[in-house]
């Protein structure tokens, strides 16, 4: 909301109506487990909550990012889960350099696209 004011005297504010801010309902990552797989491969149990209504809003992917945010992976979610909150999706085959020990993780939502809660975790190199 823009609000200007003359200098010199004080504003008139009885009549200018206050928005209430309206919070993104962004997914939010809630964990994060990496296992070691073949090869210098991964794979990610992510877990993420989202306050999906059906097709028209609802939690679509989340990524593995490296600290410098190349994206190592994502996994595609192919439809809502509006009745089982929150949730658990894998990925396997995630190639992750050996210099890299620590990733990101975030999920995505079809409106509000990346803005909620993203997760840290170290990369168990063997």
């Amino acid at each position: 909301m823009l609000m200007l004011a003359a200098c010199g005297g004080s504003a008139d504010t009885s009549s200018v109506e206050s928005v209430p801010d309206t919070p993104l309902m962004c997914a939010d990552v809630e964990a994060v487990a990496i296992t070691a797989g073949a090869g210098g491969t991964f794979r990610f149990d992510v877990t993420v909550k989202s306050d999906e209504t059906g097709w028209e809003k609802y939690a679509d992917a989340w990524e593995v990012r490296a600290p410098d945010g190349t994206v190592l992976g994502t996994r595609i979610l192919a439809h809502p889960h509006v009745d089982e909150q929150p949730f658990t999706r894998s990925l396997s085959g995630v190639a992750i350099p050996a210099d890299i020990t620590q990733v990101d993780v975030a999920a995505r939502d079809l409106v509000e696209g990346f803005c909620g809660a993203i997760m840290g975790a170290d990369v168990p190199h063997p």
